[in-house]
């Protein structure tokens, strides 16, 4: 059973867990650098979301320490899924491309958003009222 949202309560940020699922799932595609992940969440997104590097970073240590992953000793470190990394991935791939595919429908809907309300370029931040329409936009999605 899949949570209603990947999103948490009042925020517009990704569970741990989520997180951690959507990193595995990117990087089993390529190898890819922790600022990359960042990016390609924020692409999907449209730059509704971007986690927080002191998120990102220590959360893929962790997964190279669990085995996930391996990573380049120089920075910046280039992950790259393991065995078992994919075996993870493999036993939570439905929840990995729900996660996934909310974040594309959250970024499609963030765009037509801003085209119907005539922003043409990235807010510098939203409002509360914004954030928690989207937040809801997003639930509704995952229905």
């Amino acid at each position: 059973m899949v949570a209603p949202s990947s999103m948490a309560p009042g925020s517009k940020g990704l569970a741990q867990s989520d997180l951690r699922l959507v990193a595995v799932a990117l990087i089993a595609e390529a190898p890819r650098h922790g600022y990359e992940i960042i990016r390609l969440i924020e692409e999907k997104t449209a730059d509704w979301y971007s986690p927080a590097p002191s998120i990102i970073y220590p959360m893929l240590t962790n997964l190279a320490e669990a085995g996930y992953m391996t990573s380049t000793a120089d920075p910046p470190k280039l992950y790259t899924i393991t065995d078992d990394g994919r075996t993870y991935l493999k036993q939570n791939r439905d929840l990995a491309d729900v996660v996934l595919n909310r974040l594309t429908a959250l970024g499609e809907r963030v765009t037509r958003w801003r085209r119907a309300i005539g922003i043409t370029s990235k807010p510098l931040e939203p409002d509360a009222d914004s954030t928690e329409s989207l937040v809801d936009i997003l639930a509704r999605a995952g229905r």
